[in-house]
């Protein structure tokens, strides 16, 4: 499949996201468009492709590929303090993360369930302890699939918790009752309290029903606080274009988080799922400093053996001939601080 860039009204030369597309907290649309198809880097899978997947079924592990779940990263721990100069982040699991960036407590994409729809129970446990979570300043969702649209987790939150979505999913959240929440199409970005929240596009898709394909939007975000301190949020997506593109609007990310399991098999899988070494790519084309793998060793989504993800980032950033010490590879529930 061949890439495309999106369509005019989403390029631009500037640097940043101009001061008219900075959105004020709490804007809710209703005059997104029916679809965001045209957003696709790739198209939906065809009649041929479902045919092929049906024929094969290779959506989970052989059972080789399964003995070594006792073997994944599982080390929890308390959260690091961290004060508003410093930028901490602590992996729950998949693609949930807690992030303290510009003294906010930011949740990104969490799921704090046991399981999901139409797939396993987790591998490990959550690598935090709701209770043990301090008071929830923001989340940020990247898309709507239920691995990281998990209502039973965000039911768990106070209504009045600012939430930061993607075009055409803002309703979903107004009619569980959620009063601040604010929808960003690519390149927009809001602030509260001095963190700036910047939505940018990934190489994805999104769906929850039989009838909503593609009627919200997919994205990542970045995260950047006063003294400059930049994190981004890769959230579910394939290798392209936009990562070279975000680097160029973003300069400095101090940590990319990005994801790194559920690739195989690669003739389904490979538009939507970085596999490690992509995502070792997507790092450098970003100009990140720093690489936190994510999206493995949660959820058995795809047929890789369950450790794969993690051997085969290792060696593939010690190949890139990258520092190894800024691989942030945590356990589940491990933290790591970057220091001023």
């Amino acid at each position: 499949m061949t890439e495309r860039t999106a369509a005019a009204p989403y390029e631009t030369d500037r640097a940043t996201v101009p001061a008219s597309l900075l959105q004020p907290v709490g804007r809710v649309r209703n005059d997104w468009p029916r679809t965001f198809v045209d957003r696709l880097t790739t198209p939906l899978p065809g009649v041929r492709s479902m045919a092929r997947f049906a024929r094969e079924g290779a959506v989970r592990p052989r059972p080789e590929g399964l003995r070594d779940v006792p073997l994944l990263p599982f080390e929890p721990g308390p959260l690091p303090p961290a004060g508003p100069d410093t930028l901490a982040v602590t992996w729950a699991g998949h693609a949930s993360w807690v992030v303290r960036v510009g003294g906010l407590t930011v949740l990104t994409d969490p799921v704090w369930s046991r399981r999901i729809l139409g797939t396993p129970a987790r591998l490990t446990p959550v690598g935090i302890r709701w209770e043990d979570l301090p008071p929830v300043d923001a989340v940020v969702i990247s898309h709507n699939h239920f691995d990281h649209l998990d209502a039973p987790t965000l039911k768990r939150l106070p209504r009045d918790t600012p939430v930061f979505v993607p075009a055409g999913l803002g309703q979903w959240f107004t009619r569980r009752r959620f009063s601040r929440v604010t929808e960003l199409d690519w390149w927009e970005a809001a602030e509260l309290d001095g963190v700036r929240f910047d939505f940018v596009p990934a190489h994805h898709w999104s769906k929850r029903t039989l009838l909503d394909t593609c009627r919200s939007l997919w994205g990542g975000w970045v995260l950047t606080d006063r003294s400059g301190h930049r994190v981004y949020f890769a959230g579910d997506t394939g290798y392209g274009h936009w990562f070279a593109e975000i680097g160029r609007r973003h300069p400095g990310i101090d940590l990319a988080l990005l994801p790194i399991g559920a690739y195989d098999p690669r003739w389904w899988l490979r538009d939507v799922h970085t596999d490690p070494e992509e995502a070792v790519q997507a790092h450098r084309d970003l100009g990140a400093r720093r690489m936190a793998p994510m999206h493995w060793a949660t959820f058995v989504l795809s047929s890789e053996p369950v450790l794969e993800p993690l051997t085969r980032v290792r060696a593939a950033w010690e190949k890139a001939g990258l520092a190894r010490e800024d691989l942030w590879d945590l356990p589940i529930g491990g933290s790591r601080v970057l220091v001023p």
